[in-house]
């Protein structure tokens, strides 16, 4: 049976303003942090500097047209994905000129993340030639490189212990130990059935979140360092990203069908249970339908078998007739159970966590503005949305 999606709540995001002068998709685009602006690029290969005028509407400001496919920014420097080098530009304070600094020449293959860390004055990037480099930002000097065992579609790193979190298209997370010039793997860890899409990390609470093509999200406790995973089961279609508001202790993601959902992240959740294996049903003992002895010896005809959600046993469709959400486990969508947990959930266990808002738009990239709790997102439509401060909807 399908999941039912939850419908989206009363409080609607406040939607404060559109951009909308695209040939193209946007691919990647960045609130201006403590200015009304935004740093967009297209796949019409143009990187375009919006400023909000007194009407109220953003206006170009600046752009440049190259072949180029995404941005990150630390304060008035640019750097963009093109192809197999990363371009470094220098913006004016007025945001009114951009000038070229220097040129990466990072990868054999297209630049797939770009991630610069300001405490380090590095620029990690991942390629389609599967290679994670880093380069040193004052000199322009690459500083080294890892061979990857797959393509990297997410990227993040932590400065106090200088671990890089690669999530790449098998599915995998691998921690990497970056040194000035060296790099070493120190585990992985696979969960996701789909391409990871998305990476999220809090060095707060020392907790990684990924995204993937599966739809699901994980929570890797990375510091608590017994390999504890939390799912969080509240999307219908692939994951796209997400960003997590540290002052409010939210995550924010949002998936192609354009969900955008606001996870509680200061709750106490709950591990999913292992599926356990068994020829025949847990609770009523009926043979499953590979069972052929104990089917032969009881002369019943074997039946299909389940997982029970919330406590993993195996169990028959009839031993298995009731749904519920299960929201500390991560499960804001009605989910099977078994007749003896359908019992033990109370109204209070199933008490949201997350909240769901519709972007109108199918979402391909978002960013997170913490200093304002603005939300920015760019759509298949070619449209970039900003909408106020999501961390206050709430989860009613």
């Amino acid at each position: 049976m399908a999941a039912e999606q939850p419908k989206p709540q009363t409080r609607k995001p406040v939607l404060l303003s559109k951009i909308e002068a695209f040939q193209d998709i946007v691919t990647t685009a960045v609130i201006i942090p403590k200015e009304d602006g935004v740093i967009s690029v297209s796949e019409d290969r143009t990187i375009r500097v919006w400023l909000k005028r007194d009407s109220g509407q953003y206006w170009p400001s600046v752009y440049q047209t190259m072949s180029s496919k995404s941005v990150a920014s630390r304060s008035l420097v640019i750097y963009i994905y093109i192809y197999i080098y990363i371009p470094e530009f220098i913006l004016a304070e007025d945001y009114n000129k951009m000038t070229p600094a220097r040129t990466y020449q990072a990868h054999q293959g297209r630049v797939l993340v770009v991630l610069f860390v300001l405490e380090m004055e590095w620029v990690l990037s991942t390629g389609q030639d599967k290679n994670f480099t880093w380069h040193c930002s004052e000199s322009g000097q690459q500083l080294g490189t890892y061979r990857t065992a797959a393509c990297v579609s997410g990227l993040q790193f932590d400065v106090e212990t200088r671990h890089a979190f690669v999530g790449d298209q098998s599915g995998q997370v691998t921690i990497l130990k970056v040194e000035q010039d060296s790099c070493s793997m120190v585990t992985t860890f696979k969960g996701h059935t789909g391409n990871v899409t998305a990476l999220c990390w809090d060095p707060g609470q020392r907790v990684l979140f990924s995204g993937s093509s599966d739809n699901s999200i994980i929570m890797w406790d990375i510091g608590g360092r017994k390999g504890t995973a939390i799912e969080l089961q509240g999307h219908n279609d692939k994951v796209q990203g997400l960003c997590f508001a540290s002052h409010t202790r939210q995550l924010i993601s949002c998936s192609s069908d354009g969900s955008i959902v606001i996870w509680n992240m200061d709750v106490t959740r709950q591990e999913t249970p292992e599926w356990l294996d068994s020829d025949s049903c847990q609770k009523c003992e009926q043979p499953f339908f590979w069972n052929f002895k104990q089917m032969w010896d009881s002369k019943k005809i074997g039946l299909r078998q389940h997982h029970c959600r919330k406590c993993g046993q195996a169990v028959c469709g009839k031993c298995s007739s009731k749904r519920s959400t299960i929201p500390l486990m991560g499960f804001e969508f009605e989910v099977r159970v078994c007749d003896s947990c359908h019992e033990s959930i109370t109204e209070e266990d199933r008490a949201p966590t997350a909240s769901f808002h519709d972007s109108k738009h199918s979402i391909v990239h978002i960013h997170y503005e913490a200093t304002t709790g603005n939300l920015l997102t760019s759509g298949t439509d070619k449209v970039i949305k900003l909408f106020r401060d999501v961390t206050t909807l709430g989860y009613e």
